[in-house]
């Protein structure tokens, strides 16, 4: 598996480790399942996608509500078959709760239903906006609500939910999950200096504008997508449809999207650094892309690749 916050190097690295180990990528990524939102989850491109096998990327459609569970078990099984194609399954992405959800085969309970306190909390949020129902989640499951958006609002809803009904926070449960392993794993880990990820980070942003961002948002809500979805709650999708909605300029819009990336980067990264098993590569050195080539190499070739 190859880890790490958004902009730090993933893609590029991923082909390279991917063609030459016979593996095929699985994206750990939530967004990317969803088709016609490619510039904003900066997908790879088709052309990159050709050189090996890509999985778990434009599988729904925007309004569908795909969920952790899924991806754990979609994953499960993708791995079972590229395994017994005699391939490498590669796990390649940034959101770690799917991610270790797979690694460490995490058991998902329901936790409990309450249909009218959950109807409750979805007006309290169209009453006084989706920060005050994340400060909600703060006082009970600060854990919880540090790792989510406040634009997240139906995983919000459901943590809340849970403590609601169960008395247990979220986080707490992730806590007790076993996690004991049934793969022999190889995760690495890429993180970089915070200031030069941040302004990769915004270097993208610009990028991704260039590239038609706006007009890629425009036509999800003309065909219907409304900013109500988990999927148009990602970053880029909500911070450009409130600026094509009338809700500020885009200089305004491209600012927020920069800010709100530099803090789930912050996340992703507090994330990964509380998992076991991950060993790390610094990229900070931009031009010495074939050292942090060979480094990864050497990582998996000494816990997988003898055997193949």
């Amino acid at each position: 598996m190859l880890v790490g916050p958004t902009a730090v190097g993933k893609t590029k690295l991923s082909l390279a480790l991917a063609e030459e180990s016979r593996a095929e990528i699985i994206s750990g990524d939530s967004m990317q399942v969803y088709r016609g939102m490619d510039i904003g989850t900066a997908k790879a491109t088709p052309e990159e996608r050709a050189l090996v096998p890509h999985h778990m990327i434009d599988i729904h459609d925007p309004d569908y509500p795909f969920s952790v569970a899924e991806f754990q078990e979609r994953c499960v099984s993708l791995i079972k078959e590229i395994d017994g194609r005699g391939r490498l399954p590669f796990i390649v992405g940034g959101t770690g709760l799917y991610i270790e959800s797979v690694c460490y085969d995490f058991q998902f309970g329901e936790g409990g239903a309450d249909d009218h306190y959950r109807e409750e909390l979805r007006q309290f949020a169209e009453a006084y906006g989706p920060e005050a129902l994340h400060e909600r989640l703060r006082e009970v499951d600060p854990e919880t609500a540090e790792r989510l958006h406040p634009n997240d609002q139906r995983r919000i809803i459901r943590a809340l939910e849970i403590f609601h009904v169960t008395g247990e926070r979220l986080s707490d449960r992730l806590k007790v999950q076993k996690r004991l392993t049934p793969y022999e794993l190889c995760i690495v880990g890429l993180t970089m200096d915070r200031g030069l990820l941040y302004k990769r980070i915004e270097d993208r942003i610009d990028q991704m504008i260039g590239q038609g961002l706006v007009e890629e948002v425009q036509g999800l809500l003309e065909k219907g997508y409304t900013t109500d979805l988990i999927s148009m709650q990602g970053l880029g999708y909500k911070e450009i449809a409130a600026y094509l909605l009338g809700q500020g300029t885009l200089e305004e819009a491209v600012e927020l999207l920069k800010k709100n990336t530099r803090h789930f980067a912050k996340r992703q990264l507090s994330w990964f650094r509380r998992m076991k098993d991950i060993e790390w590569v610094d990229m900070s050195d931009l031009t010495d892309f074939s050292t942090h080539y060979r480094k990864v190499r050497a990582i998996i070739s000494g816990k997988l690749l003898p055997d193949r």
